[in-house]
């Protein structure tokens, strides 16, 4: 059976789909494909959904049984060999719940973020002493400084995605007032995260968008969540919800396309992006 890993690269989650894909043109069913690897139709449907690691040699011979030309399969085979490596965030593994890695490895690679937070600043926009205090804070059971010192590296890690210089993706957050007023740790930290927002909202590929309370209600008002779009065809757009001790990754087309209608609406609802530059520096004044 193929070996389970905490969570798939964005090659890994690409060449599955690409297997299923190849697996349908050449007529096969799950049972048929699992025979050619005496194996159950489950390690078939595990392989094509990326919940486990692939395994050259099944590889090998499943594009054989699927009819790929041999120039085609060696270059399968190839970036296999390149899609089985670690991700980066594998040498956090001892922070990084099984749930999270999956996040990290379609951040990554998105083109867009786009992101609802009713509660906290984002993780990607939070300063070192920001992360600090929300994560010490989150932690279930007795405290364990170490562990949270993991924990902000990895944060601090995954922010550099935004100032990389190979296309750095589109990272457009609407955050609810009550992340402002809620204060987090001392008036000092609250000072620098806000003059934090205030410089990353001057990159190009951030947008920042304030929903004030004295707007009222609108569709988010519900619960925090990401929205992905990748320029990879065989990676669909999808949501991501997260809850006390896991989350949900949703690629089903209704149900992405509804959060979509939802975040067109609160960004109407919310704010201006220059407005919002006001409101952050008029609150960085009364703390």
């Amino acid at each position: 059976m193929s070996e389970p890993r905490s969570a798939p690269t964005i090659g890994q989650l690409v060449l599955s789909r690409q297997l299923q894909a190849l697996r349908e043109r050449a007529g096969l069913s799950r049972d048929q494909a699992a025979k050619l690897l005496h194996v159950t139709a489950a390690t078939i449907r595990r392989m094509e959904m990326a919940e486990v690691a692939l395994k050259i040699p099944y590889v090998e011979i499943l594009l054989s049984a699927y009819g790929l030309p041999d120039d085609e399969r060696a270059a399968f085979l190839q970036v296999t060999e390149e899609a089985v490596k670690p991700g980066w965030w594998q040498r956090f593994h001892d922070v990084l719940p099984d749930w999270f890695g999956g996040y990290v490895s379609l951040e990554g690679a998105a083109k867009t973020i786009r992101c609802y937070e009713p509660h906290f600043v984002p993780g990607l926009l939070q300063t070192e002493d920001y992360a600090r205090t929300v994560l010490s804070f989150g932690e279930i059971g007795p405290s364990d400084p170490a562990r949270v010192e993991r924990r902000v590296a990895l944060r601090m890690e995954r922010q550099k995605l935004l100032t990389r210089t190979e296309a750095p993706p589109v990272f457009w957050v609407v955050m609810d007032e009550t992340v402002l007023r809620r204060p987090v740790g001392s008036p000092a930290i609250m000072r620098d995260q806000v003059d934090h927002l205030l410089d990353m909202a001057e990159l190009p590929n951030v947008t920042l968008q304030i929903a004030e309370f004295a707007a009222g209600h609108h569709p988010g008002t519900y619960s925090p969540f990401v929205l992905f779009r990748f320029s990879i065809p065989e990676l669909p757009d999808s949501v991501y919800i997260e809850y006390l001790t896991g989350a949900l990754y949703l690629d089903n087309a209704a149900e992405v396309n509804e959060h979509m209608e939802a975040m067109d609406r609160m960004v109407a609802h919310a704010e201006s992006a220059r407005r919002t530059k006001e409101i952050l520096a008029d609150f960085r004044k009364e703390l």
